[in-house]
């Protein structure tokens, strides 16, 4: 099994839909997340958005860990902030897939065009911001040339924030072609690496089928989801130093192991390794607590022949 390592790298400002007016101090603390990766030889993919891909510190930052060969730099897009602006700014305009076709396909361009002019490298690697993606933005991106989306949360469905519904969808890799980008074809013109959601328990489609109903009225009002978790009958895990502690996603590797995967993709923001900008990460001892989950588990993947591999490496693997 390999790990591959996903950090959508981006401005401070977190659910903030706004054009103009972000920050990106968060950036300064990738060295010290950097050094962490390198210590054990894990080499990560910054998917990175427009503000990263222009603001000169971060180009120093990243453009540094990329020329000593340390990670690879993809794309990740925010729409409200990647030019051209031609839609309004709200919630739903957020989600990519609801623009139309031809906008995506320039703030997708600009995003990509930008980053190989500063960064002096052609991304090949995509995830979209908040998780929204549809054949749209699959063939947009096939013509860009791209190689590997990123864009599936698994067993997640986005539509009541105006999203797509990865409710069914497992954290299998697979490759794809247009006609149907959720289905795996052997001869596929890109590669769908999701995000690593899973469970504890041995039969992932049936732990999803009861999720599902638990969170449905009226299972949902009387909370029997915690219940479950609790006395581990029902087990829903994110591969993600945000949301589950070490100990945990160490189990969920196991359970993917288990079940024969061949990639686990960690994933988290840049924005969780400074104090108060994401909901995840409040104080400086959440801080010191983040970084060393992520060692923990890096500590058992080494102990456990789990090698990482860029991103843009995993369609070889398929």
């Amino acid at each position: 099994m390999k790990l591959i390592i996903t950090i959508d790298t981006e401005e401070d400002n977190w659910a903030d839909y706004s054009p103009t007016g972000y920050t990106l101090e968060n950036i300064q603390r990738i060295p010290v997340l950097q050094e962490l990766f390198d210590e054990f030889r894990v080499k990560p993919t910054y998917l990175i958005t427009y503000p990263a891909a222009v603001d000169e510190k971060a180009i120093r930052i990243l453009k540094g860990i990329v020329k000593r060969g340390q990670c690879e730099i993809g794309t990740h897009c925010h729409p409200w902030n990647t030019p051209p602006f031609e839609e309004k700014t709200s919630s739903k305009n957020s989600m990519l897939c609801n623009l139309p076709v031809d906008l995506q396909y320039k703030k997708i361009r600009h995003l990509h065009h930008t980053i190989l002019k500063n960064y002096d490298i052609e991304p090949v690697s995509f995830r979209n911001g908040r998780w929204s993606y549809n054949k749209d933005i699959a063939e947009n991106l096939y013509k860009l040339g791209y190689k590997v989306d990123t864009s599936i949360l698994p067993y997640t469905d986005w539509r009541n924030y105006h999203g797509t519904d990865f409710s069914n969808i497992s954290p299998h890799p697979f490759k794809f072609s247009m006609d149907d980008i959720f289905r795996e074809s052997s001869n596929g013109d890109m590669a769908e690496i999701p995000a690593t959601v899973g469970f504890l328990q041995q039969n992932f489609i049936l732990s999803n089928s009861i999720w599902k109903m638990l969170n449905k009225k009226p299972f949902k009002r009387v909370k029997l989801v915690g219940l479950f978790s609790r006395l581990n009958l029902l087990n829903k895990v994110w591969l993600s130093p945000e949301l589950s502690d070490g100990k945990t996603m160490i189990k969920l590797a196991q359970s993917m192991e288990r079940n024969n995967y061949t990639i686990i993709n960690m994933f988290f923001h840049s924005s969780s390794l400074k104090a108060g900008l994401t909901p995840y990460i409040k104080t400086k001892d959440d801080e010191r607590k983040f970084l060393q989950t992520i060692r923990e588990f890096l500590t058992f993947a080494r102990d456990n022949g789990i090698d990482s591999i860029k991103l843009r490496d995993s369609p070889g693997l398929l």
